[in-house]
């Protein structure tokens, strides 16, 4: 495992990151002393946050609810207010 100093790991940090994500972990050292070992994050794939139809046969949308209110809308325009 490959060992970097403080300031070469600042320095170089993002492709450093980037290699640990691909399987390759390294340690970060201050004066020679090992101080982190960076390794990367086992995580779970987030679950879709859309879920296209869970609401079908639960709720009913009328033909006509682009027009609903439309009469009360244009008044509230036509009145000036």
């Amino acid at each position: 495992m490959r060992t970097y100093n403080m300031h070469e790991a600042k320095t170089h940090l993002s492709r450093l990151v980037r290699e640990a994500v691909d399987g390759d972990p390294f340690i970060i050292a201050r004066s020679g002393k090992p101080m982190v070992k960076v390794v990367a994050v086992e995580a779970p794939e987030p679950e879709a946050t859309r879920r296209t139809g869970f609401m079908v046969g639960r709720i009913a949308v009328p033909d006509d609810f682009d027009v609903v209110g439309c009469r009360e809308i244009e008044a509230l325009f036509e009145s000036g207010r």
